[in-house]
């Protein structure tokens, strides 16, 4: 039995996970599947990454809870054959989703796209996320992680199975660009970063090595958020101004991927970065903190870039040092991943549904679980 009729949502198309999405939305769309989008708002760097033929409800707002709220009642109406939650910060709307519609919710199944253990958090914290992990079998049919490390990681965490089907590609810049400086050139050298201008990304990290690298070194980072008043601030306190640019979100992340000596990423905590292999697949090497086990997976050999310590600032900047010498060779080109990423994802759903239907799947909620759904439901997962 099929999945013909497949619902996911997103408060808006802004970030990493909303951009894989938009790119599978096309592949479950291509194989002749009805797909049903509920989004918060339409906004977002990745707002047109929506292709035609998507079932579109706009709520008209960006409120976590708001959307939680409207789930239960628009999956209601909408009877999808299977939902799917695109990624950690959504698990609790589909939590919520599964308790208030009982045995009438269809299945849901749910991506992995954060690592299963944070670097940021504190100890507390980090117990609150092992115990949430460990409820997810109580609302979720299925859970995919992107690369086997993480899937491991999710398994031990949740205790579920775990299927490993990685994001689908980029796209990659249209035409051959000049990177700047070829080697023994002695031309300028410069670093890039792509992500939002959030906590979690550590960008801070990254403009603090700047004043530890030679003055012709200069950064870019591509991203819009929260934080960047404060980056701002920093930059003009370390003196920076002239070396260090946030022109805000790029059209052509990719091309500038292409144009730069090496791609940078100081986060606390990741799943799996695409940025990594975006740059990667134009054969530019990368610097990136250990923030989840799918980074040494990505960065796999050390022709391809490094991958340093959370906190190790010396590390970080002795990595960045060596890959803008320009005698450093770079590497060549990896292909991406996932290809085939939207069919292997519908034969996962095809298989789910196909279990309900056979009556060997339901995952009711005993009074623990209802009390553990109704604490995390208006809230994201820690």
């Amino acid at each position: 039995m099929p999945a013909d009729h497949i619902l996911t949502y997103a408060l808006a198309m802004r970030g990493g996970v909303e951009a894989a999405l938009g790119r599978m939305l096309g592949g479950w769309i291509a194989q002749g599947r009805r797909v049903s989008l509920i989004l918060g708002e339409a906004s977002g760097s990745f707002q047109h990454s929506v292709p035609p033929g998507v079932e579109t409800t706009m709520l008209g707002h960006q409120n976590y809870a708001g959307l939680a709220a409207a789930l239960p009642g628009l999956v209601a109406q909408a009877r999808p054959d299977i939902i799917f939650c695109p990624g950690n910060h959504y698990t609790a709307m589909a939590a919520w989703t599964r308790l208030r519609l009982a045995r009438s919710c269809p299945p849901i199944v749910a991506k992995m796209s954060n690592a299963a253990e944070r670097g940021d958090h504190h100890p507390l914290f980090a117990w609150g996320q092992r115990q949430w992990l460990a409820r997810h079998p109580q609302f979720l049919d299925a859970l995919v992680a992107m690369t086997p490390a993480t899937a491991r990681a999710a398994q031990i965490a949740t205790g579920l199975s775990v299927a490993v089907i990685p994001n689908p590609p980029s796209a990659l810049p249209a035409a051959t660009v000049d990177r700047g400086a070829s080697p023994g050139s002695g031309g300028p050298r410069h670093i890039l970063g792509v992500g939002r201008l959030e906590p979690q990304k550590r960008w801070d990290r990254l403009i603090t090595a700047m004043t530890h690298l030679p003055p012709d070194v200069t950064l870019t980072i591509l991203g819009e958020g929260s934080l960047r008043p404060a980056l701002t601030a920093q930059i003009d306190i370390l003196g920076l101004a002239d070396r260090v640019s946030m022109p805000g979100h790029a059209a052509d992340a990719p091309a500038a991927m292409a144009a730069a000596q090496v791609l940078a990423l100081p986060s606390d905590y990741e799943g799996v970065p695409g940025v990594l292999r975006e740059a990667l697949a134009v054969g530019t090497p990368v610097v990136a903190t250990d923030s989840s086990p799918a980074v040494r997976e990505i960065v796999r050999d050390a022709s391809l870039g490094s991958v340093v310590a959370r906190d190790d600032l010396a590390g970080l900047v002795a990595a960045l040092r060596h890959w803008v010498d320009p005698v450093v060779a770079r590497p060549a080109p990896v292909p991406q991943p996932g290809q085939d990423s939207a069919r292997r994802y519908l034969a996962l759903f095809d298989s789910v549904v196909a279990t309900r239907a056979a009556g060997s799947a339901e995952i009711g909620f005993g009074p623990h679980a209802v009390a553990v759904a109704r604490r995390f439901a208006l809230r994201p997962a820690l």
